[in-house]
């Protein structure tokens, strides 16, 4: 029997200017989370959560909450990108191009902008990326550039349990 060891994410010197990631995972917006999140995060705008409302507005139906929008495709790009984080340093420019919807699917793909070392903290690199977020139409929904510091092999929380598999392994 072979034991396979799970993914455990990307460390700074595997990030490479220009390469692009097809986050895998997609993921289909409810009524629940919007209205969940919405009402979690003190937001009262109507439109999120009352269907009635949201039913006389241009749309028609209610738009899902913009800050849960980042945030799902921002947790879509972790596998990818920030497994090994050890702190996000900004995300800038976001965009919001076109509406989601209640039972929309989005996906995510993310391109590698920047990599540099870390000036004050030589166990960590900075990786820049520009992420941008599609329904099941392909529209683009949100973009934006997000920077994180990123652990080097052999450092951060995990390094110790990595090294003891492959010591006893």
């Amino acid at each position: 029997m072979t034991t396979h060891r799970g993914w455990h994410g990307r460390y700074f010197e595997e990030f490479v200017v220009g390469d692009i990631f097809e986050h895998p995972l997609g993921r289909t917006v409810t009524t629940a989370d919007n209205i969940w999140f919405t009402l979690l995060t003190q937001n009262t705008a109507p439109v999120h959560f009352d269907h009635e409302y949201a039913a006389r507005t241009e749309f028609g139906k209610p738009l899902v909450n913009s800050a849960f929008t980042l945030a799902l495709v921002v947790g879509q790009t972790v596998t990818d990108i920030s497994q090994n984080v050890f702190a996000n340093l900004s995300w800038t420019d976001v965009l919001l191009p076109h509406p989601v919807f209640e039972g929309d699917t989005l996906h995510s793909r993310s391109t590698i902008t920047a990599v540099r070392e870390s000036n004050s903290r030589p166990q960590l690199g900075i990786v820049s990326v520009f992420t941008e977020g599609f329904n099941q139409n392909k529209d683009l929904v949100i973009s934006f550039k997000r920077s994180a510091l990123i652990y080097k092999h052999g450092f951060g929380p995990r390094f110790a349990t990595e090294k003891e598999l492959l010591d006893h392994g």
